[in-house]
């Protein structure tokens, strides 16, 4: 008993020594509602369950949706574990909001040939042309190096835009103790930096070629983290990668603009078919739980309310030609309304975070396929002769039931008829339909051959 207390003893100071696990993160691509639900899921895990000494938050982004952004930097200022943004691997970047993030983290370090910056904020939807407000400060005016060309004028609405930016971005600055000069250009000038560069001008903390040799580096390093300061221990901590859960993933696909456009049609032509033929049960089920998805989806994205309102009536059009044919002026309408509103629909700069020409081209010709093979079953059928109703009944041919004179009964269609006659007639004469009055059918007699 007492060699066994010896040796816990012994291995005490061996376990406390012991390296916390660091958490490994990964966001790639626009910074999304999906990116951020994934980040902030990540953070709760390594500061839970996983008790994590550091979360290394691996970036390569073009940039993303500021509410998203501010999301993931909120996370990042109040988690009660350090965190570390590494541009990782080569040829990765860090612009726009990336940027903002990478400024936000306790540890901000870049993998070499890896970039950022390009923090502009570019104001949202169609306007005109745009003249920079008088009274702007001179320095925001002047160009600084050689070979730059000049600003491009901002309207007032812009110019908010940016000097909010500015301080938010300043801020982080000066609360990690980084270059906030040059933080500010990168918003008002859109100037971006290399791996090496930004470490000369102390935009980041230390250039590394992978997480491994991140974790050597920033061993020992003291961080403040929630008002108190402490030291990292990382070095040969063991790396524990958090994956995306099954809601970051499902919310990854449906704030896809492409995936929530689709979802949306499928939802109104399911709920459409199901309206049109009541029964089938399934179309409208899928229907209604597509559409809900890609209602979802829309509140979350920075979608242009003009290009949906278009989407929707294009989509309104291309189903009234199926019911009110139009000869067409109808379902073309609804294409170059479905088109148009598809263009326009995702109200962002981010690169390759919108609805692609890809999709909107097959889409367009899908529907306008539709509405003509609608349109060219309408007028076959305008064509064809009446089979249902009052109006099939003129012709038809019928046979006498009784003998009579004036009014009697006849079998028309296997049904009995009350019909009248000018002339006599008699028990299983054939006769043919000419006037249909209320319940009552005129008939006269048909001769051997079909001819009366």
């Amino acid at each position: 008993m007492r060699a066994l207390r010896l040796l816990c003893l012994w291995l005490l100071p061996v376990a406390a020594a012991a390296a916390p696990p660091v958490a490994v993160l990964r966001v790639e691509g626009a910074i999304t509602p999906a990116s951020a639900e994934y980040v902030v899921g990540g953070l709760a895990l390594a500061a839970g369950r996983h008790a994590a000494g550091l979360v290394v938050l691996e970036m390569d982004t073009p940039g993303g949706l500021d509410t998203s952004m501010r999301r993931i930097i909120k996370e990042i200022l109040a988690s009660p574990v350090p965190v570390a943004v590494f541009v990782y691997p080569s040829g990765a970047r860090a612009a726009s909001a990336g940027t903002y993030i990478l400024y936000a983290s306790h540890v901000a370090a870049m993998a070499p040939a890896t970039n950022l910056g390009a923090a502009t904020p570019v104001q949202i939807g169609l306007g005109g042309p745009e003249s920079e407000p008088e009274g702007a400060p001179a320095d925001s005016k002047r160009n600084e190096g050689a070979g730059k060309q000049p600003r491009q004028k901002r309207s007032v609405l812009s110019e908010k835009q940016i000097h909010d930016a500015s301080a938010y971005i300043r801020g982080l600055a000066q609360l990690r103790g980084r270059n906030a000069q040059w933080a500010e250009r990168a918003v008002r000038e859109a100037v971006s930096l290399s791996a090496d560069e930004a470490l000369k001008l102390k935009v980041i903390d230390l250039v590394a070629k992978d997480v491994p040799d991140l974790l050597k580096r920033v061993d020992g390093r003291k961080v403040n983290v929630a008002g108190i300061d402490r030291n990292l221990v990382t070095a040969g901590a063991p790396t524990i990668a958090i994956e995306p859960d099954w809601r970051s993933r499902l919310l990854s696909v449906i704030t896809d603009p492409s995936m929530a456009l689709i979802l949306m049609m499928i939802g109104i032509y399911g709920l459409v078919f199901e309206f049109s033929h009541p029964g089938f049960a399934l179309p409208g089920i899928l229907g209604g739980i597509c559409l809900l998805l890609a209602l979802y989806a829309f509140q979350l994205l920075p979608i242009n309310y003009a290009g949906l309102g278009l989407i929707v009536l294009g989509i309104a059009l291309m189903v009234a030609e199926a019911f009110v044919p139009s000869f067409g002026a109808l379902g073309i309408g609804g294409v170059a309304s479905f088109v148009i509103g598809a263009v326009i629909l995702i109200d962002t700069d981010i690169p390759g975070y919108g609805v692609p020409l890809g999709l909107i081209v097959p889409l367009s010709i899908a529907s306008a396929l539709a509405v003509f093979i609608i349109v060219t079953l309408a007028l076959k059928a305008r064509r064809r002769p009446v089979v249902t109703g009052r109006e099939e009944l003129i012709g038809a041919a019928g046979e006498v039931l009784e003998d009579f004179t004036g009014e009697g009964w006849a079998r028309v269609h296997s049904e009995t008829w009350r019909v009248a006659s000018a002339a006599p007639l008699k028990r299983g004469q054939k006769v043919r339909v000419v006037r249909a009055q209320g319940l009552v059918l005129t008939v006269e007699p048909q001769q051997e051959g079909g001819k009366s």
